[in-house]
């Protein structure tokens, strides 16, 4: 991994639209560090579209629709839920920078969220940067079993649907990895970066307040 500090130039969500393309993202130590850093991995995490494993498990659980899911319709709540503290994290990098960057992102309609709600009540979800054909994965949380998972599935199929080519991960974890995401060298990356960038994917396949049912998610992975 390599990193360059912004002590030199002030980061504004234009410069952070370039930076994406060019394959860098912005990280900070923790939530009470001020500063951020520029990030670009040597591997690179993706999640290969055509390549995506769906557990058996979780593919009932995503039929059944045990949770209501829907897009952009509470960022703060999503990225809140993102930074909070959990069994598997004790703190964040996710700072008051990143949080009005991205905020501001959403605004533009650059940044999105899939939330996956019970009883009307988060419990899960995830935001990311859509550019061009490429979707930039951020962080996820959940507060139930299966909500983030829940959330990735319906991502992945909303990004299927609407003609993405690359689904970046930034890293590979334990839990990504059960659903086929694999680590690329920095040059590979950069060739399906490039190819990306040469279409748009389109967001919005269904409306935006409409909740997809698991069976058309299921159908269009």
């Amino acid at each position: 991994m390599t990193r360059s500090s912004d002590d030199t130039i002030t980061i504004t969500p234009e410069i952070l639209l370039k930076a994406y393309a060019a394959g860098i993202f912005p990280m900070a130590e923790d939530a009470d560090d001020p500063s951020l850093f520029w990030v670009e991995p040597r591997e690179r995490g993706i999640i290969p579209l055509d390549g995506f494993h769906l557990p058996k498990r979780l593919a009932r659980t995503i039929r059944a629709d045990e949770f209501e899911v829907r897009v952009d319709q509470d960022f703060e709540a999503v990225i809140a839920g993102c930074a909070a503290p959990a069994a598997d994290r004790e703190k964040t990098w996710i700072n008051r920078r990143i949080r009005d960057l991205y905020g501001q992102l959403f605004d533009a309609g650059f940044c999105h969220t899939v939330e996956v709600y019970r009883d009307d009540r988060l419990v899960g979800g995830l935001y990311g940067v859509r550019l061009k054909g490429a979707f930039f994965g951020e962080s996820m949380f959940h507060t139930e079993r299966d909500a983030s998972k829940v959330a990735l599935v319906h991502l992945v199929a909303r990004l299927k649907r609407g003609g993405f080519t690359l689904l970046d991960t930034q890293f590979v974890t334990s839990h990504l990895a059960q659903f086929g995401a694999i680590e690329v060298p920095r040059r590979t990356y950069k060739q399906m970066l490039r190819a990306a960038m040469e279409h748009e994917g389109r967001w919005y396949v269904w409306p935006k307040g409409q909740n997809v049912s698991g069976e058309e998610i299921l159908t269009a992975l």
